[in-house]
């Protein structure tokens, strides 16, 4: 099963769409893992959804529900829950609604946590571009102070066996 995008869950097919739902094809799934607390409801067919341990109910429970039309669920905010239709043959519809916030504490800490999502985003692509522009100053400074042979440098130095090239003396 490959996740599906919500552009792909919503494209044209021979069955016509619920509006106000998205539409899940056999044997695709999707991942929600929302942001706010919700609701999750079944406007057409069934959907076998599973959650993330750890499960509440017997040892047997492994998060595993089939909900039919007009049944739903309750998601809290960071839950992960994995959803694709039941029927191998007919899609399912569903849609998600988020639970009204009360303004004050909620709005308070959600100006704060998503900045910092962001911020943590940023950081983790900004290492990494300074990460490649050293390697890419370095790489230069070398052919300009007249280093190793250039087909040497290009075949060990930004490939995934630079280490091993160097480790066996390739780059000696």
């Amino acid at each position: 099963m490959a996740p599906e995008t919500p552009t792909q869950m919503q494209q044209s097919s021979a069955a016509p769409a619920l509006p106000g739902t998205w539409r899940l094809a056999p044997g695709r799934a999707i991942t929600l893992r929302p942001r706010e607390a919700g609701i999750l409801r079944v406007a057409h067919g069934q959907l076998w959804v599973t959650f993330d341990g750890p499960h509440d109910g017997p040892p047997n429970d492994l998060g595993d529900h089939v909900l039919g039309v007009g049944e739903r669920l309750r998601l809290a905010s960071g839950q992960r829950l994995v959803a694709e239709a039941w029927d191998a043959q007919a899609p399912a519809y569903f849609s998600w609604d988020p639970l009204p916030v009360a303004a004050g504490e909620s709005t308070r800490l959600a100006a704060v946590v998503q900045p910092l999502a962001d911020l943590r985003l940023a950081l983790v692509f900004g290492a990494g571009a300074v990460r490649r522009l050293a390697v890419g100053l370095a790489a230069l400074a070398w052919d300009l102070l007249g280093g190793r042979n250039r087909a040497t440098l290009a075949d060990c130095a930004f490939n995934a066996q630079s280490r091993a090239c160097r480790a066996h003396g390739a780059m000696s």
